[in-house]
């Protein structure tokens, strides 16, 4: 009785081990086309997913009767040089381009190819707001900022119904405005509206550096690196250097 029952003990046992290894080779046999496609799918499903949590100021807004909802946001704000730039977007109801985020987290080629499916998609509606380095310096880069947050919605083809801008008010807006902290991460369409200011002026740089390339305007866009110190130190400011700024000031009074 007991060598009976240790057979098929034994039996059992290795009856598991045959089911176990035949799950191994399974999953080894699995092609690295399957596993990648899996992962891409797990990928995907966490950026719509996070794409839905952006859109949620938008969808309250829409159930409060605001239809066309525009996100604002600027670049530029803290370089030595360069004018400042800010882009009012309009994004519709159903808008499902993967990777939208704050611009500072994206890298440049990332950015590059959003900027590239935002501004080419049919149903988006955007406009591009630049304020120059003299009206910078006559008015500050605060009041600069908020005059090319309204050119942008000036520049809109259809007039929204609310405004939601990263981190400012805009006290001269005939529109309702609602100011979001930290916006260009939590809101859909101020996302969109960051990658078209960023790319915009990063792009107008690049072609202001042919004029003045002794300053490398197309590495560091104006801001304050220690690069671009040393050439100022070296060079002396140029006409596309904020005046009112240090270390440009200092460097004209000296």
């Amino acid at each position: 009785m007991l060598r009976h029952l240790i057979k098929r003990l034994q039996k059992v046992k290795a009856n598991s081990i045959k089911a176990k290894s035949s799950t191994h080779l399974k999953r080894l046999l699995v092609p690295p086309q399957a596993k990648n496609k899996a992962v891409s799918s797990a990928a995907e499903e966490i950026e719509r997913k996070k794409l839905r949590q952006m859109a949620t100021y938008e969808k309250e807004a829409r159930k409060q009767g605001y239809e066309l909802v525009a996100g604002i946001d600027e670049a530029g704000r803290g370089p030595l040089a360069g004018p400042v730039v800010a882009a009012a977007c309009i994004l519709p109801t159903r808008f499902s381009i993967l990777g939208i985020d704050d611009s500072k987290k994206l890298t440049p080629e990332k950015r590059a190819q959003l900027f590239q499916k935002i501004t080419s998609h049919p149903q988006v509606i955007y406009g591009v707001g630049i304020v120059s380095v003299e009206v910078i310096d006559e008015i500050n880069i605060l009041q600069a900022t908020i005059q090319a947050m309204l050119n942008a919605v000036n520049c809109l083809k259809n007039q929204p119904h609310l405004l939601l801008v990263d981190g400012l008010q805009l006290p001269h807006a005939s529109i309702p405005c609602q100011k979001i902290i930290g916006g260009d991460a939590l809101s859909l369409c101020i996302a969109a509206a960051s990658i078209i200011a960023k790319e915009t002026r990063d792009r107008l740089m690049i072609e202001l550096d042919r004029q003045w390339p002794q300053y490398g305007f197309a590495i560091h866009k104006g801001y304050g690196t220690p690069k671009h110190v040393e050439a100022l130190t070296e060079f002396g400011p140029c006409p596309l250097h904020r005046k009112s700024f240090a270390p440009v000031k200092s460097l004209l009074k000296a």
